[in-house]
């Protein structure tokens, strides 16, 4: 497609391995693209604030957001068109580009990033750059988030969930990139040679689950794997997960550690392809915090605002063979480099799931809500998680309705909001787990 006739301008290139040259069984997401095109669709330029789209007129918008997207309206999901607003970066980030940017390189294989300070890495990436696909793919509490598992009923019907879950943390600390948080830029000693740590701990709801936990390292050395541990409080053990069950479903929901944000997993262990870029909607200026659900059958997914954006539309395939999917095709935003949404393929190459992100960009979770931040922030309200062939979906709130006066979001806050090396132990989450 050309940018003229839709959103989207594709890349060309054949296929560089025999695994891609094979005739696919399901319809790639260029061909997705061009394959949901109404007899009427709107071009970017067409679109106008204030405009809504449901199930009966998604077929206008079918170039302007993911396969994935369209099946979620067409299932009840709304889209309101609002302004596009520019998200400035903060100072710090800015002025660290600036600075680094021009010494960082990427090795010749695509994996190890070279000279890496801080800031962003690859400013400008050309999309004519061979290794643009993997440029552009590149310390945070979250508290007392929720999140619902069940069917996607059709009609007035709301969403049927089988399983509630209220969870008290995920923490991200960082230890390369750092600028607000001493020891900056980088964490020491660090003898480990992690790049960074996630925790997910502890599950306070469901009662049967209480207790489990998540923990993540990822290293420095792009040739080693990602260390994942699991605690089962019921079993009274952790188990270690490799690389590859990452991309299992985790504690009954259909999210998996590896598609969190949109994509979490290791980009050294992925094969990168730039499909195209254009303008797609994307939800990044949310009305609503905390999230405010759709009515009815779209009651599996948010209702609020969504604008166009500049993306660079991006093709992932694990290099393991155990993999569960075979490709995610992931949108990034080219302000923020935030992720709008990822569709992901089961191994025929149909799709499978999607996920999407509801951001709010800003310095404030809301109005008189929290800290105020000197710099905008992406304060996730919600994220959305469907499964396309099962007709089911994860919905989570970050944070949970039922804590009015929560912000949610502790952004770089260090061991002020509790994120400090202590919490990323596997003993500290069989702790807290107890």
């Amino acid at each position: 497609m050309s940018s003229r006739s839709g959103a989207v301008r594709t890349t060309g290139g054949a296929p560089s391995d025999d695994r891609r040259a094979r005739p696919a069984r399901g319809l790639t997401a260029t061909l997705l693209l061009a394959a949901l095109a109404s007899a009427s669709p709107v071009t970017a330029q067409q679109v106008r604030p204030g405009e809504r789209f449901d199930a009966s007129s998604v077929g206008r918008i079918a170039q302007l957001v993911s396969p994935g997207v369209r099946w979620c309206v067409e299932h009840g999901m709304p889209i309101r068109i609002t302004e596009t607003r520019s998200i400035p970066l903060p100072p710090a980030y800015v002025e660290a580009t600036e600075k680094y940017s021009a010494q960082v390189r990427l090795s010749p294989d695509g994996r190890r990033l070279e000279s890496y300070v801080a800031g962003q890495p690859f400013p400008g990436v050309d999309a004519s750059d061979p290794q643009a696909a993997t440029k552009i793919i590149d310390d945070v509490d979250v508290r007392n988030f929720d999140a619902d598992t069940g069917s996607i009923r059709d009609g007035d019907s709301e969403m049927s969930v089988e399983r509630h879950y209220l969870l008290d943390h995920l923490r991200v600390m960082h230890y390369i990139g750092r600028l607000y948080v001493e020891p900056a830029p980088k964490f020491e000693p660090n003898r480990e040679g992690v790049r960074s740590k996630t925790a997910l701990y502890p599950i306070l709801e469901p009662f049967d689950m209480k207790g489990i936990g998540f923990l993540s390292f990822r290293y420095l050395d792009p040739d080693k794997q990602d260390d994942s541990w699991l605690y089962l409080p019921s079993l009274r053990r952790v188990r270690r997960l490799s690389s590859a069950q990452r991309s299992n479903s985790l504690f009954g929901q259909d999210t998996d550690a590896d598609s969190y944000y949109g994509y979490a997993g290791n980009p050294a262990w992925m094969e990168w392809k730039l499909l195209g870029e254009g303008e797609m909607l994307g939800v990044m200026h949310a009305e609503n915090f905390p999230v405010k659900w759709a009515p009815g059958g779209g009651n599996f997914a948010f209702d609020d605002v969504w604008e166009l954006r500049k993306v660079w539309i991006i093709e992932g395939r694990s290099k393991f063979p155990q993999y569960a999917y075979s490709k995610r095709v992931i949108f990034v935003d080219k302000e923020t480099y935030a992720i709008l949404y990822s569709d992901i393929y089961d191994r025929p190459g149909n799709l499978w799931k999607v996920w999407i992100n509801n951001f709010g960009f800003r310095k404030q979770a809301a109005p008189g809500l929290g800290m105020e931040y000197p710099y905008e922030v992406a304060f996730g309200a919600a994220i959305v998680m469907a499964d396309v062939q099962m007709s089911h979906a994860t919905r989570s709130a970050l944070p949970s309705p039922r804590f009015p006066g929560e912000q949610g979001w502790y952004f770089n806050q260090g061991e002020k909001s509790g994120t400090s090396p202590d919490w990323f132990t596997v003993a500290s989450m069989v702790q807290a787990g107890r």
